[in-house]
């Protein structure tokens, strides 16, 4: 089934298009987990996350549709780290959950298609592919232009899955670059136009394509022009929560039927708790069902469930 199609029907599924980040931190993990895994090695923290991730998955899949692994905490723990990611993912997609992998890739020609294939489609070895990460998309910086991007648009297609291309990022410096002026509009509305563009190459049956925008919820105003803009493309939504972003600042975001948007969180769903209360996992299950209600009420994501 065509990504979008897939994302779709998962959100409706379970009425909402919350997206459960998932960035393991050591200092922020539970005290029992630090303690099980105490040792002070790169294997031991890998054990950690591995442990962490896994069990938070099973408190969001019944929850959510989407989860968001953030690469760069588990490659920080090496080869082990590595292997912690994959079973991570593997969890996520037996549970059936659509699972983001989040790593910003950027490159050109064969070493592009080299991370488009990890993530994606699997590795071509001797006339089949081997599956490494086995993700449904990934996050793409598009700096280097549509022969960087092509190769992950390869994978992706190969497989059915999807790619995440950074448009107007939540950060506070995103305005250093994003906001110049080029040709009488800011640079990041030439990058949504090649976006939309590039989704258009490839619909699904939902009426959105395989290439989404990663677009901020601490720009709401832009966060308007840019849906007007693009109708047909993914946005996933970075800022809910901790970077500032309120859920009445997503509601631009979706469509009136509720789809369009994915909205991330991840440290105010798996960092909300303190690391010695031994009910993190109750606390965690809580932030994700109020974080769901705060949408609902906030925004068109209400339609899902309509």
């Amino acid at each position: 089934m065509h990504f979008a199609d897939r994302l779709v029907a998962a959100c409706r599924k379970k009425g909402n298009a919350l997206c459960a980040g998932i960035d393991p931190r050591w200092e922020q993990l539970p005290l029992e987990i630090r303690q099980r895994h105490a040792g002070a090695t790169l294997e031991a923290m890998a054990a950690a996350f591995e442990e962490f991730s896994q069990r938070v998955l099973d408190i969001v899949a019944p929850l959510v549709p989407i989860v968001k692994p953030q690469s760069a905490f588990f490659e920080a723990c090496g080869p082990a780290g590595m292997l912690a990611q994959q079973r991570v993912l593997a969890k996520a997609k037996t549970l059936g959950l659509i699972a983001i992998l989040d790593n910003k890739r950027g490159d050109i020609a064969s070493t592009a298609e080299a991370y488009a294939d990890a993530a994606l489609a699997g590795t071509p070895f001797d006339g089949k592919r081997l599956a490494v990460w086995g993700a449904d998309a990934l996050t793409v910086n598009p700096y280097l232009g549509r022969d960087a991007v092509e190769p992950f648009l390869v994978s992706a297609r190969r497989c059915d899955g999807g790619v995440f291309v950074l448009v107007r990022t939540s950060n506070k410096g995103a305005t250093q670059f994003q906001d110049l002026n080029c040709a009488g509009k800011p640079l990041y509305r030439h990058v949504a136009e090649a976006v939309g563009a590039w989704s258009s190459e490839h619909l699904g049956i939902c009426g959105y394509g395989d290439v989404g925008a990663v677009v901020g919820a601490t720009h709401p105003a832009e966060l308007r022009l840019l849906r007007e803009a693009l109708p047909n493309v993914l946005f996933l939504v970075p800022g809910y929560g901790a970077q500032g972003g309120t859920a009445a600042d997503t509601a631009a975001a979706f469509r009136a039927d509720g789809t369009g948007a994915i909205i991330n969180s991840s440290r105010g769903l798996t960092a909300c708790f303190k690391p010695d209360d031994p009910q993190w996992e109750a606390a965690i299950e809580r932030a994700t069902k109020s974080t769901i209600q705060d949408l609902l009420q906030a925004t068109p994501m209400r339609a899902l469930r309509e």
